[in-house]
């Protein structure tokens, strides 16, 4: 039962409202990256800080509880943000609800600059709340970002244009590191000191960390408030979807008004067929109906996002105690607090520039000849295989840092040519209007829980620096990644069908063929 707007939608030929729906739900991915990745850039100058001992003879370190909550509270706040704002995205509509996330974001990225108080506990604190509420409404982003951005891409081209979305993260993981290098190096031109081996003992911290360094780290996590507030008058503009409107509201004639508007075409209202095809799809989450038909894909979506995460958060946040087994970074003795900021992010924007931002865009570029489904596959396998060659070789690997770099970089070109764009694109294709964003939300969810224990379960693995340690985490990431290879048979491929035809709305009950991976395109 094809609907006039629908169809428009399905067919349209690329134009100008579709790079500017990706530009303006890409600009959220772009915060929510930065936000998320920046305070690994400044969480070792937090120890130095706040934390130092004399009596240990090395610099200031956060305790492991602080930096476990430091570096992932947000991702407690944006697994919160999901599940809330990814239900409310079904139940009031996609656009109400996306300008109260970047709201959010902008509040919660400035407070985190701030301290109510000077004590280390104090300042802790204070960040800690902030930063969960940013994760907070990061998590809606999530959600609501790609099903605004599938239900407005015509059917042909739709991957590569919700992954093209989820790009924006590996950007704005670049500018984590970029700004960081940049400012950090501005603050060294001007505050020189010597490093931390070079004082006489009882002085070496004091000496060898500027207290200047205390704005330097605010001013980082405050700029992440710059982009959401660029886009926020966009983000207003936008009209609701018509999938939302027309099948969820029941208001075909303003669907057909917006859609046309939006396309520049006149597009028959329909109101008959709308009601039909709204009544015909009136199950809720928990029926039956559901689990009948989406039941098996809900599952593949939570466990590979939940799988992924695990190893995709675990390198992202544990970067800073790998890069000096790497050679990418001097040990803590060796530098100032200055210098240690601008050696991580130096080696954080190297990695992402030549590992991290590749794989997105390969992923755009090959979506639609590849499928979901491959990409996913291959992405998983060789991820486990570079991990794996890490782990057993890790002695050998420390001696030769050019070939450990590569191999670093590769796990992370084939994540984002892979599961970390692909979990992304699915949840927003499989399933139904009415309760898409709420399962991309639950899948999303299920990938921060991934993620919670990579920064509080990995992390503690690799935060003594020993080479066990880390060979011990590249070993278990392995195995976690393979374990995601197997689990993607529970999810079908999408390209090149239309939402409705994937979902079954449209009465053929497409969502019932759980595994199947070479679904015919529809021309």
């Amino acid at each position: 039962m094809a609907i006039a707007v629908l169809d428009a939608l399905d067919n349209a030929r690329t134009q100008w409202y579709h790079m500017t729906a990706i530009v303006i739900a890409g600009m959220g991915f772009f915060t929510d990256a930065y936000d998320l990745f920046c305070i690994s850039t400044v969480s070792k100058l937090l120890g130095r800080l706040y934390y130092y001992d004399p009596k240990t003879g090395a610099p200031g370190k956060l305790p492991q509880n602080i930096n476990n909550l430091v570096t992932g509270v947000a991702l407690v706040g944006t697994l919160s943000g999901q599940l809330f704002f990814g239900y409310l995205g079904d139940k009031l509509g996609r656009k109400r609800v996306y300008g109260i996330t970047l709201i959010m974001m902008v509040v919660c990225a400035i407070c985190s600059g701030l301290s109510f108080g000077s004590t280390p506990s104090a300042v802790m604190t204070t960040l800690c709340f902030f930063r969960f509420w940013l994760g907070f409404g990061i998590g809606g982003d999530y959600p609501l970002s790609a099903t605004i951005m599938s239900e407005y891409a015509n059917k042909s081209t739709r991957g590569a244009f919700i992954a093209a979305v989820f790009a924006m993260q590996g950007v704005g993981i670049i500018f984590a590191g970029l700004v960081s290098m940049t400012l950090s190096a501005i603050f060294l031109s001007r505050y020189p000191a010597p490093a931390f081996d070079a004082n006489p003992k009882d002085y070496s911290d004091v000496l060898s960390t500027q207290p200047e360094a205390d704005f330097l780290w605010r001013i980082v996590l405050m700029i992440g408030a710059l982009p959401a507030i660029v886009t926020f008058y966009w983000r207003m503009k936008m009209p609701e979807t018509a999938r939302y409107t027309a099948l969820i509201e029941g208001n075909a004639k303003q669907a057909a008004s917006d859609m046309g508007n939006v396309l520049e075409i006149e597009i028959r209202a329909e109101q008959d067929k709308v009601a039909q095809f709204k009544a015909a799809n009136e199950y809720t989450l928990l029926s039956g109906e559901f689990f009948r038909r989406h039941g098996k894909h809900l599952i593949g979506t939570m466990t590979t996002w939940f799988l992924l995460d695990i190893a995709f958060y675990s390198q992202n946040l544990t970067q800073k105690d790998i890069f000096p087994a790497m050679g990418l970074t001097d040990p803590a003795k060796k530098v100032n607090a200055l210098m240690e900021v601008f050696q991580t992010s130096r080696a954080m924007f190297v990695v992402a520039l030549l590992g991290t931002f590749p794989g997105y865009w390969f992923t755009v570029a090959f979506i639609e000849k590849l499928g979901r489904f491959r990409i996913q596959l291959v992405g998983f396998f060789m991820m486990s295989v570079f991990m794996l060659i890490i782990g057993f070789k890790y002695a050998w690997l420390k001696d030769h840092p050019a070939i450990f770099a590569t191999l670093y970089g590769l796990t992370f070109f084939f994540a984002n040519f892979g599961p970390n764009s692909t979990t992304f694109v699915l949840p927003a294709e499989l399933f139904p209007t009415r309760v898409r964003s709420t399962c991309h939300a639950i899948s999303a969810a299920s990938g921060k829980a991934g993620a919670m224990i990579g920064a509080f379960g990995i992390q503690d693995i690799t935060l003594d620096g020993k080479p066990k340690s880390i060979q011990k985490a590249m070993m278990i990431l392995a195995f976690t990644n393979m374990l995601g290879f197997c689990f993607t048979f529970m999810v079908t491929e999408t390209k090149g069908r239309s939402l409705e035809e994937i979902s079954g709305e449209d009465g053929d009950n497409g969502g019932e063929n759980g595994i199947r991976t070479d679904a015919p395109v529809s021309k």
